[in-house]
This record gives C-alpha cells, sequence and structure tokens, in this order.
C-alpha cells in the first residue's frame, strides 16, 4: 500500500493575508480551478464569517469546484461554524477547520481563558460542527510554544468529540526541525486515541524553516500538509507548496510517500498565484525560481550539458519548465558558448570558434549577460 500525504492547500486563505494582496471572486476561482488541475486535495477557500467578500468566495469556489474538498476557517464560536457551514453548504465535500490557541502566551494575552475553558470551548465547537459534516479540522495554534501535556489533553478530547484532522500549527515559526519531529511524534505515541485521526503541519518561516520543519513533521507521522503557492503568507509566509512536493518526490529514499499533485502544473500554479497576488517570485526561489534551472558559470555548464545530473537534481520538465538554460556571462566557458551558438544555428572550425570566445569575453565583462543578439553581432564581425 502506498504511503501518501494529503495536500491542505491555503493560498486563498492564509496566502490572501499577505500584506498588500486582494483577490477578486474571479481570481480566487480562477486559482480555485488551477489547484484542482495541480492535484491538491483539499482547498481552504476563506475565513467565510470574516466579511461578505469571503464569505462569497468560500460558497463560489464550493459551488464551482469538483472533486476536492472545500474547507472553511472559523473560530471556536457557533456562529462562526454556522456561517461557515451555510457557505460550505454546495461542496461536493466540506470541512470546517475550528479551533483555539494552546499556549500559554495565546491563553493568557490573546483569548485571557484558563486552560480548562480554551479546551471546554473547543471540544464544544467540534461537537457543533459536526451537525454539519463529518469532516472536521481543529487547529491548536501556537502549538510550537505550547505545554506537550496540555497540547495531549486537548488532542484526545477533540478527537473524543469528533476532529478527525488535527492541525498542530508552529504559527510563529518559532520550532527548529528536531523540536517539530518530536512535537508531531510525540502527540501520536502519547495521546490514545491518535490513531482516529489525521495529524497536519501547518509551519511558518519566520526563521526560514518551514519547508524543513513541515518535512520533518512528516517524519513524525503527520499525513497532512498546509501549504501556499510560492510560500506567500502572513510575515514571513507559509510554507511553501512546491518545495515539500518535490522534497518528497525527489527523495523518496527518505520519506517513501506520495501526494496526489501534478508536478508539470507546479511552474505554471506559481507563475499564476505570482501574478495574480502581484508577489514576485525572488529569482533563486527553490523549484519555481527564474534562475532554478539556470546556469551562467563555466564549470556548471560542462558539467549539465555533459549530464545534466551533475548539477540538477530535479529534471526541469518535471515542474513544467522547458528545459535548463544556459545563461552566457563573464564566467561561462566554451562549452557553455558552443552550445547556446549551435541552439541559433551556427557552427564553427576550431579556429574560428576561439576567435568569437575571445570576443565573447570582452563583451562579456560589460555586461550583466551575453543574450542572442549580442551572439549574432558577434558572429556577424
Amino acid at each position: 500500500m502506498i504511503d501518501r500525504v494529503l495536500v491542505f492547500d491555503t493560498t486563498l486563505r492564509d496566502g490572501e493575508q499577505s500584506p498588500g494582496v486582494r483577490l477578486s471572486l474571479e481570481e480566487k476561482l480562477e486559482i480555485g480551478k488551477q489547484l484542482v488541475l495541480l492535484g491538491v486535495d483539499i482547498i481552504e477557500a476563506g475565513f467565510p464569517i470574516s466579511s461578505p467578500g469571503d464569505f462569497q468566495s468560500v460558497n463560489m469556489l464550493a459551488k464551482e469546484l469538483k472533486n476536492v474538498t472545500i474547507c472553511g476557517l472559523t473560530r471556536a464560536r457557533e456562529k462562526d461554524i454556522e456561517v461557515a457551514a451555510e457557505a460550505l453548504q454546495p461542496a461536493e465535500r466540506r470541512r470546517i477547520h475550528t479551533g483555539l490557541g494552546v499556549s500559554e502566551n495565546h491563553l493568557q494575552h490573546k483569548l485571557r481563558m484558563s486552560r480548562e475553558q480554551a479546551l471546554e470551548t473547543g471540544v464544544k465547537a467540534v461537537k457543533y460542527a459536526r451537525q454539519f459534516t463529518d469532516d472536521i479540522e481543529y487547529f491548536m495554534e501556537d502549538s510550537g510554544r505550547a505545554d506537550l501535556d496540555y497540547v495531549y489533553k486537548v488532542v484526545e478530547e477533540v478527537i473524543k468529540a469528533g476532529a478527525t484532522t488535527i492541525n498542530v500549527p508552529d504559527t510563529t515559526g518559532f520550532t527548529y526541525p528536531n523540536e517539530y519531529y518530536h512535537l508531531i511524534h510525540g502527540i501520536m505515541s502519547n495521546v490514545p486515541n491518535s490513531d482516529k485521526a489525521v495529524f497536519s503541519c501547518h509551519c511558518h518561516n519566520d526563521l526560514g524553516m518551514a519547508t524543513a520543519n513541515t518535512l520533518a513533521g512528516v517524519l513524525g507521522g503527520a499525513r497532512q500538509v498546509e501549504v501556499t503557492v510560492n510560500g506567500i503568507g502572513e510575515r514571513a509566509g507559509n510554507t511553501a507548496l512546491e518545495e515539500v512536493v518535490m522534497a518528497l518526490f525527489i527523495r523518496k529514499d527518505k520519506f517513501g510517500i506520495e501526494t496526489g499533485i501534478d508536478t508539470t502544473q507546479l511552474l505554471p500554479t506559481s507563475r499564476l498565484v505570482s501574478k495574480l497576488t502581484g508577489m514576485v517570485v525572488q529569482r533563486n526561489k527553490a523549484v519555481v525560481g527564474a534562475n532554478a534551472y539556470a546556469h551562467s558559470s563555466g564549470i556548471h555548464q560542462d558539467g549539465v550539458l555533459k549530464e545534466r545530473s551533475t548539477y540538477e537534481i530535479i529534471d526541469p520538465v518535471l515542474v513544467g519548465a522547458e528545459k535548463s538554460e544556459i545563461i552566457l556571462t563573464a564566467r561561462s566557458g566554451r562549452h557553455g558558448l558552443k552550445h547556446r551558438l549551435a541552439e541559433i544555428g551556427f557552427a564553427y572550425s576550431d579556429e574560428r570558434f576561439e576567435e568569437i570566445y575571445n570576443n565573447f569575453l570582452q563583451v562579456a565583462d560589460t555586461k550583466k549577460e551575453v543574450n542572442e543578439d549580442d551572439l549574432r553581432m558577434l558572429v556577424s564581425r
């Protein structure tokens, strides 16, 4: 039997919380359709009670999108849950995502509740949500900074109440991979009814470890990952979907786990989300950045042209890119120049090529990149 991780995409909820991002209904639907094409299992479509626009977008996606679970976020309040249930009503498969903070920080400063009050409120919310759907996810906000014995108690009680997925968020990006592994593994080892729920990683990138923490959580036993396209989200962002998916794909030897993602749709999805949100993907971004499959140094170019795997562990075609790129700069060598000349239809004797190469170096020293027009000018000299 194949071990599988569910991909829970929250680009349209947590991703849209990125400062400066505002998506129209039409744009959300366009992204939603692309996420279905990509093969995500669950789309968190919004926070229905937060605004009429959010209600409308969750309701529209619930009507329009098929073969995917549509999820709505709520606080642990009856009114929130009722509004989410109404918004999700048209969905083929619907999920209500409710919960409360579990760290002392959140209990004291945000919720102003005792541990007992928060636990009672959470259990009551799960029981209430079960009236509307049997797919209930419970989030324990700020789990990364919480007391473990209290976390274990909350998990046990909300599973008894009917939660089927338990979200273990590292809300502030505070933990590091070994800690997050032991958080997930500890819950699953110490909670007697943990076998009755799927555990989910929801990590933030404040210290640049969202992807590493999420993968550590999978190794710890989590079988759902909460991600956004391009890693967009509050503050430094969420775990990047494309990074987790390709890490699981490339390192099957390490994880032995599959997703339902069509990896060839990763680059088109990244570009669509970047275009519609206005959030530019940094050029050196893993998996989907413009430079991810580009080589400019002579040593790298020589290796890749002889055998791609010398410097690339991901075949660009796997993620929807056409091919590796040889970028000509002052650091490029003969092999790279000869390859690019051949691509535009030129081949020369060794003597003539050396002349062109020497001229190329002079031009390359004055420019960031030598492009096709420059090459044509060089060979016409």
